[in-house]
């Protein structure tokens, strides 16, 4: 970021501190230079405390002063924040908004006209500095837009670029998918349990053993199949492990779960044309 650039923040909760976190620690920003408010203020000033940043009055202090603004609200409420900071954006500034199914036209609209926005979908894993990011520019955001909102979000994980129409899909992959993750540890650990492990061991045997195999896809460029090939040995305990989980449709209930997630993040926000007048 250019030097002495002011980042704004609105909500301050589990996707907002963990940007903010990201963007200090990175050294990309000052916490003096980020300006925030929240309406929990105790949350507000334990980030103070942790990071120096400066807590605002009330938002439209923050959409005043920001040069690049962070909206990090439910979308259920963000329409009743773009109303309260309608007219007070500074001029040029960047809004980024991670509020799943908003769409950047309704954004633009309700901001009065070409605001620059990007949209992101990061997940809860930005906590650690691991996320899954995808970011789309709305219709006025400049390739420079795209540019430092990639640099900004890379500092809690990795960035995709992608089209805004397959945004509600990478909600239901990735902006869910650390709870699916989670389940499956979960049941991992429990099944240790039952066949004699501790919990804590039991825990920590699944929990790296998520890790290493993402790590596996991820390093390797292999494809999944591939890699599963390399472990089901004939007559071995994983191609046996792998019929029972296909008798009881694993795949099936992964993929719905997705596909119930997308469902969600589209009603969540609101059809494109409603914010062009349709």
């Amino acid at each position: 970021m250019a030097r002495r650039q002011t980042v704004g923040c609105i909500g301050t909760g589990n996707m907002g501190s963990a940007f903010l976190t990201g963007l200090v620690k990175a050294r990309l920003v000052r916490g003096r230079d980020i300006l925030a408010w929240d309406k929990n203020r105790q949350r507000l000033g334990e980030l103070q405390d942790q990071l120096g940043l400066r807590p605002a009055r009330d938002n439209r202090a923050v959409a005043a002063a920001a040069d690049v603004l962070l909206l990090a609200v439910k979308p259920q409420i963000l329409d009743k924040v773009l109303a309260e900071i309608r007219g007070s954006l500074k001029p040029g500034c960047l809004v980024l908004s991670v509020a799943a199914g908003y769409p950047t036209a309704l954004i633009e609209q309700l901001l009065d006209g070409q605001v620059r926005v990007v949209r992101a979908m990061p997940n809860i894993a930005a906590q650690v500095g691991q996320a899954a990011t995808a970011i789309c520019p709305g219709r006025h955001a400049r390739r420079a837009d795209v540019k430092l909102a990639r640099r900004l979000f890379e500092s809690c994980g990795s960035v995709l670029e992608i089209e805004e129409g397959l945004m509600d899909a990478v909600t239901g992959l990735s902006g869910t998918g650390p709870m699916y993750v989670f389940i499956i540890i979960e049941a991992l650990s429990d099944a240790g349990v039952r066949m004699g492990l501790s919990r804590r061991d039991a825990t920590a045997l699944a929990t790296q053993t998520v890790l290493g195999a993402a790590h596996m896809v991820q390093q390797t460029g292999r494809h999944p199949i591939y890699l599963k090939d390399l472990v089901t040995s004939p007559g071995g305990t994983a191609i046996n492990a792998l019929y029972s989980m296909e008798r009881t449709g694993l795949r099936a209930v992964l993929m719905e779960a997705v596909e119930t997630a997308t469902r969600r993040s589209r009603e969540l926000g609101r059809p494109v044309s409603n914010a062009n007048g349709g």
